[in-house]
C-alpha cells in the first residue's frame, strides 16, 4: 500500500494543476447540485418498531387530523383570576380564534371548554393542532405561529406559543468559526510558516466544502437529521486538517534530509499517508458500524460523517500533495528555505536544522519519552487512577431526548416551558397520548372509558383529558398529564407502568405514543443497543491494530486504552451537562440527561480518533524496533518523532469540536464538548503518557505475535516497509 501511495503522491505533484482543477471542478458541481436539490433536514426521531411509532403511524391512517404537529400557546395573565372575567374571557378568546385561523392550524382548543385554567385563573393553555407534521410546517407558518398574541402582550398579558410545532435544526453561526481560527494559529506556531498552514487549511476546507455539499445535494433524496450536518461538519474539518497536517509535517522533514519536493511528498504519502488512510478507514468504519444498530436516523448520521471523512482521506492523499508541489521549499520556515541539506538516513524532528548531522534528541518529546519510561509504573498508576476517578459519574448516567426545558433560554420553546412550568407544572410540558382503536366503532366505544379509568387510577397521573374520537368512531385519543417532566425518571416509569395496566382492554388496540414517550423509546434502544455495539467497536480495533502492528498485546493495550478514553469522557460530561457542575462554563442554565445518540456515537467516533494517534505513535516505535533499536528506545524515538505532530493535531481536533461548544442548541453544545475533552484525555493523557509507559513496561514481548498468526495476517504496510525495499533498488533523488 506504501509504494501504492507513494508513487500516488508523485503522480499528484507532477500533474498538479489537473488535480487543483479536478477538485474545483467537484466542488463548484456538487455546491451547484446542493443549492437546487437541497431537502429540508428532519428535527424529530423515529424509531420504526417501537409502540410510540406504531401509534403515530396509525394515527396517521386512521385519525389523520390528530396526527400532525401540535402547538401549545401558554397564557399568564395579568393578575389573579383575571382569566375569569369577561374582559379576559375576551382577550383568551381572541387568541384562541387568532390562532384556529393560522395557515396550516386545523384547530385551536378553547381552554374554558377543555378547563386547562388554574385555580387561581391566572394561567391557561390554549392547544393547537397543524394539519402536518412538525418537518412539514412551513418556516411562514412557524413565524405567524410565534406571532400569535400580540395584540393582547400589549395590553400587559403575556403569550408564549410552543410546543413540537417549534422544533426546528440548529443554526451554525460564528462562533464556531473560533475554534478553526485557533485550529489556523497552532498550524502557523507548528509550521513555523504561513504558507504551510494557509494551504493546510485551504485543503482542509476544500475537503470540507465538497463533503458538505455533496451531503446537501443527497439531502433531497435522503431524510437527514438536524444534527446530521453539523456532525459531518465537525469531522470534516478536524481531521481535514489533521491529515493534512501529518502529510505537510512528514514532507517538510524529507526536504530538510535534502531530498527533492517530488520526492519528498512521494515518501510522505507513502509513509504518513498510509497510516492517514488506515486512520480514516477506521474512523469511516466505527461510523458506518452504526447502521448495525438498527436505528434510522443514526445510520444516517453516521454515513453522513463517514462521507465527509472519506472526503478528507482523498482530499488529503491527492490534494495535499498538489497543493505541496505549488508551494516549493516555501513550506519551511523562511530561514531554513534557501540551505540544502546532506542527504540523511533518518528524518530530523520537526524544526531541526537541516545541516545538523545528528538527530537532535533535546525536544519536549523525546524528554517526555525518557522521563515517563524511566518512571514507567509511578506514571500507569497514577494514570489508571485519575482516569478511574474521572469516570465515577459515568455510573448515574441517564439519557434522553431533549424537550423544550433545555432549549436556549429566551427562544420562543423555552418561554412557553418556563410558562407552563410555572403555572400547571412539569407534567404539562411532556404530555402523553393513549391511541385506541379497534374495526369496531361499538368496541372502541366501549373500552375507552375502561381505558381512561385504568390509567387515571396509575400511579404519576395527574390528569386525564377527555377523549378526542375519529370521525368513523373506530380510533380515540386520551391525553393523558404526569406528573412529571419529560424527561424525569418518574415518567419513565409511568410510561411503562401505563403500557403494563392498558395493553389492551376488550377487543380494542391500545397504544401509548407522544414525543415523551418516543423519547423514552429511542432512549431504551439506544441503550440496548450501546453494550453490543461497543464490542464490536473493542473487537475491531484489536483486530485492525493486529493487522498493522503484528502484535497482540499492543492492540489489546490500544482498545484498553480507549476504554479509559470512553469512560473517562462520559464521566467528565455527565458531571458536566447532567450533573451540573461547571455548567455556566459551557454556557449551559438547565442540566438533563445526555442526549439519546450521544454516548453511541462518542464511542464510534473517538474510536476512530483513538486509531488515529496509535497508528502516529506506535507505528514508529515499530519501526525503529524492527531496525535494529531495543524497545524502550524505539519507544522514546516513537514519541520523540511524533508527539509535536500529535499535540498539534489533538489541539487542532480540539479547537474545531470546541467552538461547537458556544452554540445555543444544548445537543449540538454536548456534542462539542464531548468531543473535545475526549481528544485531550485520549492524546494527552493516554496515548502520551500512560501508552509509551505501559511499551517500556512490556519491553520485547509488545511486538510478540506467533509465527502461525504472522503468516496468515496480510500485511498491510503501513511503516512503508516495502516501500523503503522498492527505494532501495533506484537511486536516492537529491
Amino acid at each position: 500500500m506504501a509504494t501504492l501511495l507513494y508513487r500516488l503522491g508523485r503522480a499528484s505533484l507532477r500533474r498538479r494543476r489537473l488535480v487543483v482543477v479536478v477538485w474545483l471542478v467537484v466542488l463548484v458541481g456538487l455546491g451547484i447540485a446542493a443549492a437546487t436539490l437541497k431537502g429540508p433536514t428532519a428535527s424529530n426521531f423515529t424509531m420504526p418498531g417501537t409502540e410510540s411509532q406504531q401509534a403515530l403511524d396509525l394515527l396517521a391512517e386512521r385519525f389523520p387530523a390528530a396526527s400532525g404537529a401540535t402547538g401549545t400557546i401558554a397564557v399568564k395573565a395579568p393578575a389573579d383570576g383575571q382569566l375569569t372575567t369577561p374582559e379576559g374571557q375576551s382577550v383568551v378568546k381572541g387568541v384562541v380564534q387568532e390562532a384556529a385561523t393560522l395557515p396550516g392550524v386545523v384547530g385551536a382548543v378553547d381552554p374554558y371548554q377543555s378547563q386547562a385554567i388554574t385555580p387561581n385563573g391566572r394561567y391557561a393553555l390554549i392547544q393547537v393542532q397543524f394539519a402536518t407534521g412538525g418537518d412539514d410546517v412551513t418556516p411562514e407558518q412557524r413565524e405567524a405561529y410565534e406571532k400569535v398574541g400580540a395584540q393582547a402582550e400589549a395590553q400587559g398579558w403575556q403569550i408564549a406559543p410552543g410546543g413540537e410545532v417549534l422544533n426546528s435544526e440548529p443554526e451554525v453561526g460564528s462562533t464556531e468559526a473560533l475554534g478553526v481560527l485557533v485550529a489556523a494559529i497552532v498550524l502557523i506556531v507548528t509550521f513555523g510558516s504561513l504558507v504551510a498552514a494557509g494551504m493546510t487549511m485551504l485543503n482542509a476546507l476544500i475537503g470540507v466544502g465538497v463533503g458538505m455539499a455533496g451531503l446537501f445535494a443527497l439531502s433531497g433524496t435522503v431524510e437527514l437529521t438536524s444534527t446530521a450536518p453539523i456532525l459531518a461538519l465537525m469531522l470534516g474539518l478536524a481531521v481535514g486538517i489533521d491529515y493534512s497536517l501529518f502529510i505537510t509535517s512528514r514532507h517538510r522533514q524529507h526536504l530538510l534530509e535534502g531530498l527533492t519536493p517530488e520526492e519528498a511528498v512521494g515518501r510522505a504519502v507513502g509513509t504518513a499517508g498510509s497510516a492517514v488512510l488506515f486512520a480514516g478507514a477506521t474512523v469511516v468504519i466505527a461510523l458506518a458500524g452504526l447502521a448495525v444498530v438498527g436505528i434510522p436516523f443514526l445510520t444516517v448520521m453516521g454515513l453522513a460523517a463517514a462521507g465527509t471523512v472519506s472526503v478528507a482521506v482523498l482530499v488529503a492523499i491527492t490534494l495535499a500533495p498538489a497543493l505541496l508541489g505549488f508551494a516549493g521549499r516555501r513550506v519551511l520556515p523562511r530561514k531554513l528555505r534557501k540551505v540544502e541539506a546532506a542527504p540523511a538516513t533518518e528524518a530530523a524532528p520537526e524544526g531541526t536544522p537541516a545541516t545538523e548531522a545528528a538527530e537532535d534528541r533535546s525536544g519536549f518529546g523525546f524528554r517526555w519519552a525518557q522521563w515517563v519510561t524511566r518512571l514507567r509504573i509511578p506514571v500507569i498508576l497514577v494514570g489508571l487512577l485519575g482516569l478511574g476517578l474521572l469516570a465515577l459519574p459515568a455510573q448515574d448516567m441517564r439519557i434522553a431526548l431533549p424537550d423544550a426545558s433545555t432549549a436556549a433560554v429566551g427562544s420562543p420553546a423555552r418561554t412557553s416551558a418556563d410558562l407552563i412550568r410555572e403555572g400547571f407544572g412539569p407534567g404539562f410540558t411532556g404530555r402523553l397520548a393513549v391511541v385506541v382503536t379497534s374495526d369496531s366503532p361499538q368496541d372502541t366505544a366501549t373500552a375507552v372509558p375502561q381505558v381512561a379509568a385504568l390509567i387515571q387510577r396509575t400511579d404519576g397521573v395527574l390528569a386525564v383529558a377527555p377523549p378526542q374520537l375519529d370521525p368513523s368512531g373506530r380510533t380515540a385519543l386520551i391525553g393523558v398529564i404526569p406528573k412529571s417532566g419529560p424527561t424525569d425518571a418518574a415518567t419513565e416509569t409511568l410510561v411503562h407502568d401505563i403500557r403494563d395496566r392498558v395493553g389492551s382492554v376488550g377487543n380494542a388496540e391500545v397504544l401509548l405514543t407522544g414525543v415523551t414517550a418516543i423519547g423514552i423509546d429511542v432512549s431504551e434502544k439506544l441503550s440496548a443497543a450501546m453494550p453490543v455495539y461497543l464490542l464490536l467497536v473493542v473487537g475491531l480495533s484489536i483486530l485492525l491494530l493486529m493487522l498493522v502492528f503484528r502484535s497482540i498485546l499492543v492492540p489489546v493495550k490500544a482498545a484498553l486504552g480507549f476504554l479509559l478514553t470512553v469512560a473517562a469522557t462520559f464521566g467528565i460530561t455527565v458531571a458536566v451537562f447532567q450533573q451540573g457542575h461547571l455548567a455556566s462554563l459551557v454556557g449551559l442554565d438547565s442540566p438533563a440527561p445526555l442526549i439519546s445518540f450521544l454516548p453511541i456515537l462518542l464511542i464510534g467516533i473517538l474510536f476512530g480518533l483513538a486509531m488515529d494517534y496509535e497508528v502516529f505513535l506506535v507505528s514508529r516505535m515499530r519501526e525503529d524496533f524492527v531496525h535494529g533499536d531495543t524497545a524502550r528506545q524505539a519507544t522514546i524515538n516513537g514519541m520523540g518523532h511524533g508527539a509535536r505532530v500529535v499535540t498539534a493535531a489533538a489541539l487542532i481536533m480540539m479547537s474545531v469540536f470546541g467552538g461547537f461548544v458556544f452554540l445555543d442548541d444544548p445537543v449540538i453544545k454536548s456534542m462539542g464538548f464531548a468531543l473535545a475533552v475526549g481528544v485531550a484525555i485520549d492524546a494527552f493523557v493516554v496515548r502520551m503518557t500512560i501508552v509509551p509507559a505501559v511499551m517500556s513496561l512490556l519491553n520485547a514481548r509488545a511486538w510478540w505475535l506467533p509465527r502461525w498468526l504472522d503468516r496468515a495476517l496480510p500485511n498491510v504496510d503501513i511503516e512503508g516497509e516495502g516501500l523503503r525495499a522498492h527505494l532501495d533498488k533506484q537511486p536516492v533523488k537529491v
